[in-house]
């Protein structure tokens, strides 16, 4: 019995080696996983992101009106394009990239607040989600952390509205951001 799992597993081996070598699996951004992939990935995020986000302390103060107003500008000029919003599609851009984004809208379901912290300040590898730690301040993140937890009872018109009124445009958020930098 133990030389019959020994050689299944080196059986397993071997076939994996050669599909690894000669360049067998489509990593193309056009094809999708295998739903066995997709399931080993995304279990092994989660687990990863519990890991490194379970010491982050939440700011007690998250979720004020004016942090999220700048959740709202800091997300519509750097989020809004790959995972959408409230009423609003991710562009082509977004829709292209394999593994999809996921929306955001309900980011609570799956994530705890430290978790949506720690993906938005490290990225995750391997997926486009780039480490917006080397191009927002500490602030803006927790102000994106706060909009996202705030999205989840927001309607089209509220996300609208709360772009709109800030006048966001990327070139507006990065001025300000580089402006309260040191």
């Amino acid at each position: 019995m133990l030389l019959t799992l020994a050689g299944t597993g080196l059986l397993g081996v071997v076939i994996g080696l050669v599909v690894l070598r000669g360049g067998f699996y489509d990593i193309s951004a056009t094809t999708q996983h295998f739903p066995m992939v997709y399931s080993v990935l995304g279990e092994g995020m989660q687990y990863s992101v519990q890991n490194h986000a379970r010491d982050i302390e939440v700011p007690d103060k998250l979720g004020a009106p004016a942090q999220v107003l700048r959740g709202a500008s800091v997300y519509q000029a750097n989020c809004v394009q790959c995972h959408g919003g409230p009423g609003v599609a991710p562009s082509t851009h977004g829709m292209s990239m394999q593994p999809a984004p996921g929306p955001l809208v309900d980011a609570d379901v799956n994530w705890r607040t430290r978790e949506i912290y720690w993906i938005t300040k490290n990225g995750i590898k391997m997926s486009g989600m780039p480490a917006w730690e080397y191009h927002l301040s500490d602030d803006d993140l927790w102000a994106v952390v706060a909009f996202v937890a705030a999205m989840p009872s927001m309607t089209p018109a509220d996300y609208q509205r709360m772009t709109r009124q800030q006048g966001v445009t990327r070139e507006a958020v990065e001025t300000a951001a580089e402006g309260e930098r040191p």
